[in-house]
């Protein structure tokens, strides 16, 4: 489609960041469709969550707060998170009238005229006086690569295509993170598999008594120094360590946990180190995490040379017109809708400075 529209706002991404985004641009006077739009690639509402493995049921989400304006309540702990989530997210879609447009996949974001964004996209081209990106890490799963990766006869899976633990009954996995996944994958593969072992780069850190709130917001601040220094972002669970529960204690008791140095090689039937130790594996799961989806964002020459956006609160520091919400810092469903609120307020004082021309950075 050629087709050339002018909105006031875009927002891409209609996970949690993008909708409330799009809430408090509703709240604000900001009608949808006549002055900004929401697009996203998704085939349906829920965000991430609707990609989520069946096993992931919603009692056992860590940390899930709910979108701005209404709570999610009644939900079965005992469903997939995948549905109950999709369903929150399609009522709030409704509830708004946030006119979410889907599927659309922005190709690119660059600069137009008149002090402009276009952002091109399946669904036409949109020139935009600011953009709020939304569209989280999911898209893009980070594998590692290591030496004889591609001779290995089993299976590998990224925690983004893991299809629960039924589908490694009988067999030997080797689950390579130190992150929730990793953990989780483990502690769920082990009554199925015929054998687990676990690999991390660094020793895992788990952490004992309550996460408060004083503790969440050094945690922030921790992420939120690497973006405003212009690196990839971290995520919060990296600096805040893995929680100590009921049943991370059993997995370290029965053994599930027992961690090993990153291997150095990987071979036909399995994993190898420098020592000569080795360990035969069917599958490798790669619970190794995601990177922000913003390659589509690269002809605005964003980027530092640390090869991160440097962001100061949600806005590009080299480009004022451009808000990212669900990175870095605010990559955590409540810090998403923090940002999402932030975003709007600083993009309702930048529209209204004179001809809309953008502030200094």
């Amino acid at each position: 489609m050629n087709e050339m529209r002018e909105v006031e706002v875009a927002v891409i991404g209609a996970g949690q960041a993008g909708l409330a985004a799009a809430y408090h641009l509703r709240r604000t006077g900001f009608e949808p469709e006549r002055d900004f739009v929401v697009l996203d690639h998704s085939p349906g509402p829920g965000g991430a969550w609707q990609f989520r493995w069946p096993s992931l049921t919603y009692g056992r989400v860590h940390g899930m707060h709910a979108l701005p304006g209404r709570e999610l309540t009644g939900a079965d702990p005992a469903r997939p998170s995948s549905e109950v989530i999709a369903e929150y997210f399609t009522d709030y879609e409704r509830a708004f009238d946030l006119r979410v447009r889907r599927p659309v996949d922005v190709t690119a974001v660059r600069e137009g005229a008149n002090g402009r964004l276009l952002v091109e996209s399946s669904d036409g081209t949109w020139a935009t006086k600011a953009l709020i990106n939304a569209t989280g890490t999911w898209d893009r799963p980070f594998w590692p690569r290591y030496p004889g990766q591609e001779n290995f006869r089993g299976r590998q899976f990224h925690t983004a295509r893991y299809p629960g633990p039924e589908a490694f009954a009988g067999l030997r996995v080797v689950v390579v993170g130190g992150g929730a996944s990793g953990t989780q994958h483990l502690l769920e593969l082990a009554p199925y598999a015929a054998a687990t072992t676990w690999v991390t780069r660094r020793p895992p850190v788990f952490r004992e008594g309550p996460f408060d709130e004083d503790a969440g917001r050094a945690a922030v601040a921790l992420v939120e120094e690497r973006v405003r220094q212009g690196l990839p972002p971290k995520s919060v669970v990296s600096v805040t360590g893995l929680p100590l529960n009921d049943a991370i204690r059993q997995g370290l008791a029965d053994g599930v946990l027992d961690r090993l140095p990153m291997f150095d090689r990987i071979t036909p039937d399995g994993v190898e180190w420098k020592d000569g130790r080795r360990v035969s594996a069917d599958v490798i799961l790669w619970a190794t995490g995601f990177r922000p989806a913003v390659d589509h964002l690269a002809p605005l020459r964003l980027r530092e040379p640390g090869g991160g956006i440097r962001v100061e609160g949600t806005r590009a520091v080299v480009d004022p017109r451009v808000h990212l919400v669900g990175y870095g810092p605010s990559a955590s469903t409540i810090g998403a809708n923090r940002a999402g609120r932030a975003a709007v307020r600083d993009i309702r004082r930048l529209l209204a400075e004179p001809a809309g021309v953008p502030a200094a950075a």
